[in-house]
């Protein structure tokens, strides 16, 4: 006769080995030197009108809504930047509205070293993109409105100056507001 532990014992060990188990998925993840730059091109491919990408500095918090994912590079922003804004242009399906902190235009170079330099280095990049200034805080709240129904990708780099986050705000690259505006006017007529 079995005694009654050992027979316990006996039965939480077979269903031990017949569960499986199941890892929660963790939502940041580090992407070796080049690999960021394939999930990035990936991304961008699955990506369309009213996705977000944000290159963002070193401390950008990570954001509870699971439809916001968070990376971490170990790369110079500018770099990032650059790269996302290269393989949106290079994309046919996308465009992007870019905004930026309307802080980093009064951040002194006295609080933040190295924020001249780069403010200069960001307007070569972005020189020919219509670009717009917002309050950061009402940029993410745009940005948390749009992660209840999109995702959002998030790249966070090694840079240490505040207010420098690029937000790129995904939109068709194929359609624009005016043939929108076209189209509602001819359904509106319709009626």
């Amino acid at each position: 006769m079995i005694p009654k532990t050992a027979l316990v014992l006996i039965t939480l060990l077979a269903l031990f080995s017949c569960s499986k188990v199941v890892q929660q998925k963790e939502e940041t993840t580090t992407s070796a030197s080049e690999n960021w730059k394939t999930e990035v091109e990936n991304t961008i491919q699955l990506f369309g009108h009213r996705n977000w990408i944000v290159v963002a500095d070193g401390a950008y918090p990570k954001q509870s809504n699971p439809a916001i994912k968070t990376i971490t590079v170990d790369a110079n922003q500018l770099e990032v930047v650059q790269f996302v804004n290269k393989v949106i242009k290079k994309s046919s399906h996308v465009q992007a509205n870019i905004f930026l902190d309307k802080e980093m235009a009064f951040v002194a170079e006295k609080d933040a070293k190295g924020i001249d330099k780069y403010r200069t280095d960001l307007n070569k990049i972005l020189e020919s993109k219509k670009v717009q200034t917002m309050l950061h805080e009402d940029i993410i709240k745009e940005l948390d409105s749009s992660a209840k129904v999109f995702d959002v990708l998030i790249i966070k780099t090694n840079l240490t100056i505040p207010y420098t986050s690029v937000f790129f705000q995904l939109d068709c690259g194929y359609w624009n507001a005016e043939a929108e505006q076209n189209l509602r006017t001819s359904l509106n007529s319709k009626k």
